[in-house]
């Protein structure tokens, strides 16, 4: 009977064939262990010498790591197993015998495993990372076909930008300027003016010459818009997300952070309601923690957040940024001009920032006064000033970094292991 390592808890007890890749293996006298993947999970393969062919017990001595085989064997529940179950194998007949895999078990600098990224994959631990990540992609959708959102795409190249164009990538749309994008926020404010509730996922580029552990280059994210939503409802939506998000993981992917060896207690504490501060108090609260160099006016830099999400052990909105320091599209605090309706959320242990969200400029006049003030061309923004000029409604939205969420949930250090094939400054290659 034909199957896959995922499945064979169904087969306890029965002669089962998988294909398979040799992930590892090691000898002992008269046995052999096969440490067996096949894209579904892992399992342990052995090969005892009495009771297999001579050939096939040389053949299983002999195979190279990351050989393909058609692997047959009796299926045994194994407590002691990470994957509950192990393979007695009784044949092997090999597909393609590999040589030279580059990749072997002993350490090799972050540089090399780039260079073969497209074989860095296949560990179980960048296993373990893109199944978290499709949890995280599925749990999305789940999240918001409940919650009555419609998915529409955004496209990819734009005329403008929603906070201007110093970080795109430009290129030339035959006789236009045109961008790759940065945000389909515009674009989905457009869609909730007609389908109510709306969220765009799908890339986007950023040109920003960074080389930390938290920037790619191209990224995914998740941006739903809200007709006739008040800033105060637009967080309660994020802080629903991003719980439902690591319960999805916490459910449906145990092994995976087992493997990863992440600390689960941390993720369990993730429930609404989140934590809030205001600008305001998270300038006085970096001041009590001797960060005399911020000011009120400056962007929080990576270690101003870490101090900031340290304070709590859930994920924490910071709120009302001063309007200086924030996109032109942001709805001013009616009671405090100087500061925007908007909120970063803070992820713990050092992520810093997963999503920045507002509620969004519906007023005409001012919508215009703002574009010209950060001094954007008009023309290209006329659409967007449409959406304004008929119909207007209060509307709030959000954008989620994917890979800075993988990151977090995950435990890992870097985001470029959350992406399958990361484009950092200087590496398009693989």
């Amino acid at each position: 009977m034909k199957t896959t390592i995922a499945e064979v808890k169904h087969h306890v007890g029965q002669e089962v064939t998988i294909g398979a890749w040799l992930a590892n293996k090691r000898s002992s006298g008269k046995i052999s262990f096969l440490q067996l993947r096949d894209g579904t999970g892992f399992i342990q393969g052995v090969v005892e010498k009495k009771n297999v062919p001579e050939e096939v017990f040389q053949l299983a001595k002999s195979l190279p790591q990351e050989s393909s085989v058609y692997i047959t064997g009796t299926v045994h529940a194994d407590e002691r197993s990470p994957y509950g179950y192990e393979l007695a194998v009784t044949d092997i007949r090999v597909i393609h015998l590999a040589k030279d895999y580059p990749i072997t078990p002993k350490n090799h600098g972050t540089e090399f495993l780039m260079d073969h990224r497209h074989l860095w994959l296949r560990s179980r631990r960048q296993h373990a990372i893109m199944k978290i990540r499709d949890e995280i992609i599925h749990a999305t959708v789940e999240f918001f076909r409940k919650n009555g959102f419609v998915k529409v795409d955004a496209p990819i190249l734009t005329g403008s930008a929603p906070e201007g164009t110093t970080e795109l990538f430009h290129t030339k749309y035959f006789d236009e300027d045109a961008y790759l994008s940065q945000s389909g926020q515009l674009y989905m404010e457009a869609a909730a003016m007609a389908l109510g509730k709306v969220y765009s996922f799908g890339p986007t580029f950023r040109a920003e010459k960074s080389k930390t552990r938290r920037h790619l280059i191209e990224f995914w994210m998740v941006e739903p818009e809200m007709a006739f939503c008040s800033f105060e409802e637009n967080l309660q939506v994020q802080e629903n997300y991003v719980s439902y998000l690591v319960q999805s993981v916490l459910n449906n992917c145990r092994q995976e952070l087992k493997t990863l060896e992440r600390d689960v207690s941390k993720l369990e504490k993730v429930t609404p309601p989140f934590p809030r501060i205001t600008y305001d108090e998270a300038i006085k609260l970096l001041h009590e923690q001797g960060f005399d160099d911020i000011q009120w006016g400056d962007d929080f830099g990576a270690p101003h957040e870490t101090a900031i999400a340290n304070s709590f052990d859930k994920p924490v909105f910071i709120t009302h940024y001063p309007k200086a320091i924030k996109p032109f599209y942001m709805e001013p605090d009616p009671e405090r001009k100087e500061v925007v309706l908007c909120a970063d959320l803070i992820a713990p242990e050092g992520y810093g920032e997963i999503i920045g969200g507002s509620e969004r400029i519906h007023d005409y006049d001012l919508l215009k006064q703002r574009i010209e003030e950060f001094g954007l061309p008009l023309q290209a923004y006329e659409w967007y000033l449409d959406l304004r000029r008929y119909g207007s409604v209060p509307h709030s939205g959000f954008g989620l970094g994917l890979e800075r969420t993988v990151a977090w949930i995950a435990g890992i250090e870097h985001v470029r292991e959350t992406i399958p094939f990361p484009r950092l400054l200087n590496r398009i290659y693989p």
